[in-house]
């Protein structure tokens, strides 16, 4: 069993316009940036976390946000398939590419390569020096929601709207398996154990399942873990926990081995979100969980 866990909201972060949908880790375990659908992208500062900065702009919805320690940069996708290159130190040399035909749905960061999911049923890879497309497969006729990585396993997985999740050779960029009707209309959010050896998937069906990667993809588990969509999954920094975030306006925590519910936040009991919550992203600094929401508000919750 793991340590009980105790979670309060610390403080509620304002100032953006939209709902909130992207948020990403910073260069250092106390910044982490946020965007949403009025284009704005704030840095937030955890040792200081009431006073946001400003740092890009994006001509539309921003709905996946990465950032590039490298480069010390961020990439952007927007509602309309937008790859937004942000330069933070030379804003003037940010670079807008209109790539995918649809919606930016998530953007990740794999050793020295970025991956983009597109509305348009496409994952690309891209060269971050040169922000040029490499190879780009068509995985589905529908959309791409939420992209996990293990090293363990060199294996990509994918989610997509029609509730198939994609596995992919991670070194060969190429398709290794499909694990079919995974989930009644859409594979939302997707998420590793630790060990590579499991996958966890939430969906647009609300249903929270772990899947057993060994050979053949099995089901091991599943709980109806929301009443809505779950928009998205993260792991603790020590792999002990899983948080789902869901449009039924509560984030819930979950042993990551039984998928048992350990705490479920919620407004106005728990000072929660009041609408659908979007995103997640749990911080090294001081084990901070942080919740992005169409309330346009970001919470950030003291974990303990």
């Amino acid at each position: 069993m793991p340590p009980t866990i105790k979670i309060e909201s610390q403080i509620r972060l304002t100032g953006h316009n939209a709902s909130i949908f992207a948020l990403a880790q910073g260069g250092v375990p106390h910044l982490f940036y946020a965007a949403s659908g009025d284009g704005w992208i704030v840095e937030w500062n955890l040792q200081s976390p009431d006073l946001g900065r400003l740092v890009a702009e994006a001509p539309e919805q921003v709905f996946s946000l990465c950032y590039l320690p490298k480069t010390k940069g961020l990439v952007a996708g927007t509602m309309n398939g937008q790859v937004n290159w942000i330069n933070l130190e030379e804003p003037e040399k940010t670079r807008r590419l209109e790539f995918h035909k649809q919606g930016v749905y998530d953007i990740k960061l794999m050793e020295d390569s970025v991956y983009t999911l597109g509305g348009d049923g496409l994952i690309s890879k891209w060269d971050i020096e040169s922000h040029r497309p490499l190879e780009s497969l068509q995985l589905s006729g529908e959309r791409l929601r939420s992209l996990a990585w293990s090293a363990a396993r060199n294996e990509l997985a994918v989610g997509a709207s029609d509730g198939h999740i994609y596995l992919l050779d991670w070194a060969k960029f190429s398709l290794r398996d499909v694990i079919r009707d995974a989930h009644q209309l859409s594979a939302f959010s997707l998420v590793y154990t630790p060990d590579g050896n499991q996958l966890i998937s939430g969906g647009r069906d609300a249903m929270l399942r772990k899947w057993n990667l060994d050979a053949t993809p099995k089901l091991q588990l599943e709980v109806p873990a929301h009443r809505y969509t779950i928009n998205d999954l993260v792991l603790d920094p020590r792999g002990v926990y899983l948080a789902s975030a869901s449009r039924d306006r509560t984030v819930k925590i979950w042993d990551i081995q039984t998928l048992e519910l350990l705490k479920v936040l919620e407004g106005p009991r728990d000072q929660g979100h009041l609408n659908s919550v979007n995103r997640l992203l749990w911080s090294g600094y001081e084990n901070r969980l942080i919740s992005a929401s169409d309330d346009r508000t970001l919470i950030v919750w003291e974990v303990r």
